[in-house]
């Protein structure tokens, strides 16, 4: 049997994964990072992205994150979001339309929308759609 690593992904909301893995993959500030049971101790700024967690050779789970902080122990990870959903329960039509509000209040240039705020639902849209195209293209 494989070695595994205690995960936990947990949101303000709620504990949204907790469980054994073989590997996690993780879009860290500066990258994204791949960690092993008997990790380093690290912690670390998460971006917004997917987070996967490899239960076995046959199963992975993903996970939708809006950023946040990793904390990696040898025999535990733990991912803590303001937003994390399972990639397959993200709402693909609520991320276009997000997406296209924000790029018309991006557009606008009267000055009654926050900038940095339809800046950061863009981004948060645009990552939502790519994580569930890459979802996609892995199931197929």
């Amino acid at each position: 049997m494989a070695m595994t690593i205690r995960v936990d992904i947990v949101s303000a909301e709620q504990e949204v994964f907790s469980g054994l893995a073989q590997m996690v993959f993780a879009p860290a500030e500066l990258g994204e990072v791949g960690i092993a049971p008997r990790h380093a101790p690290l912690i670390t700024r998460l971006k917004p992205g997917e987070v996967r967690v490899k239960i076995s050779d046959k199963e992975s789970q993903d996970y939708y994150v809006s950023g946040g902080l990793l904390e990696v122990q040898p025999h535990l990870v733990t991912v803590l979001a303001d937003t994390a959903i399972r990639a397959r329960d993200l709402d693909e039509a609520a991320a276009l339309q997000a997406k296209t509000r924000a790029e018309e209040m991006l557009s606008d240039k009267s000055g009654k929308y926050d900038f940095a705020l339809a800046k950061a639902e863009l981004a948060q849209a645009i990552t939502q759609l790519r994580t569930l195209d890459r979802l996609r293209k892995r199931g197929s």
